[in-house]
């Protein structure tokens, strides 16, 4: 068995794992997740904030700690869309290597990859439209993992798409949606007109829906904090969450409910993080256009995302064991 550390910056998010992976699975794992706003401010000027990038430092100085307290000897780091369209993500790179890290922005493929490796584990044996709902972009993964023969190390994955799309909460509300506290019709649907427009030309380009997929899985900050208000769950319980599903109606009825009251309000609705209340909205049409634009009256809620297929393919390269993806994220020992 092997312990690995993986933090991932996200355009909202930035989280930590440590997981304890054998035979290419995740065995078990402790999360922190802290709300930065990495991407606040971009899609106006093109720059991550220094306020931003402050705030995402002090955050990953404390999960280094974290990872080292917790006996991991390894630790890699990933960002994502922010990080990606930023003129100056340099920078932000250059203060977490002065801090040990080979930090790494990856392509949205590759983040689709590792999100659909993570999700897979509960769908073993069925092709699934894997669906990463971020701050900045979408993922979509059309994929099947088959449970391993006896003699086989680890699951066999067969990946038929990864497709990256501008889609994210963030970037949705910061378009279309800051300009009235409370959006006007007219402002949110103009955001779902956008958000549809690109789902749906995925969805054509990429010909998923010919690729048949049994079912849809969503992960991402958008769909369990909806799982969590449609609950009432305070605290947050992830064994609530994980596999829970939403049909349309569920996130059109929570989506009418935010578009109807101030970010204070929705800061105040029970199963929601304060700090998520700006973006949640902008994440709900997200997620109802991507049910519309993949033709699916339900979807199911994973809590398994990215960070466990980074950690499968983490200890993979700890262990110099051949890596489900062909991708290897960068190690950097703790000491």
């Amino acid at each position: 068995m092997t312990r690995v550390a993986c933090i991932d910056i996200g355009t909202v998010t930035a989280r930590l794992a440590v997981a304890d992976v054998e035979g290419g699975r995740v065995v078990r794992m402790l999360k922190q997740s802290n709300i930065c706003n990495l991407g606040e401010g971009l899609t106006q000027t093109g720059a991550i904030s220094r306020a931003a990038a402050d705030r995402v430092t002090e955050c990953v100085d404390s999960y280094l700690a974290a990872a080292r307290e917790a006996g991991a000897h390894s630790v890699c780091c990933t960002l994502t869309s922010a990080a990606r369209d930023a003129s100056n993500s340099d920078q932000l790179l250059n203060r977490l290597g002065r801090r040990g890290l080979h930090a790494q922005v990856i392509p949205g493929t590759v983040e689709g990859s590792l999100t659909f490796l993570g999700v897979a584990q509960d769908f073993a044996g069925h092709r699934i439209l894997v669906a990463d709902n971020g701050g900045g972009s979408t993922e979509l993964a059309v994929g099947r993992m088959d449970a391993p023969a006896d003699a086989a190390p680890a699951p066999k994955l067969a990946l038929d798409c990864v497709r990256s799309v501008d889609v994210g909460c963030r970037r949705l509300t910061e378009r279309f949606l800051s300009k009235h506290d409370v959006p006007t019709t007219d402002e949110v649907a103009a955001a779902r007109a956008w958000a549809r427009q690109l789902f749906d030309d995925a969805m054509r380009e990429e010909k998923i829906l010919r690729l048949a997929p049994e079912r849809l899985v969503t992960t991402g900050g958008t769909v369990t904090t909806l799982v969590a208000i449609k609950l009432g769950l305070v605290p947050y319980d992830p064994r609530r969450v994980h596999l829970a599903e939403l049909s349309l109606g569920d996130v059109e009825g929570l989506l009418a409910r935010l578009a109807a009251i101030p970010v204070e309000g929705r800061a105040k609705l029970p199963g929601i993080q304060a700090k998520r209340a700006p973006v949640i909205l902008g994440g709900a049409i997200a997620v109802a256009e991507l049910m519309r634009s993949v033709n699916v009256d339900r979807l199911t809620v994973s809590e398994s995302d990215l960070l466990f297929g980074l950690s499968i393919c983490a200890a993979a390269t700890a262990e110099g064991t051949a890596n489900p993806l062909g991708w290897e994220p960068d190690l950097t020992p703790l000491r």
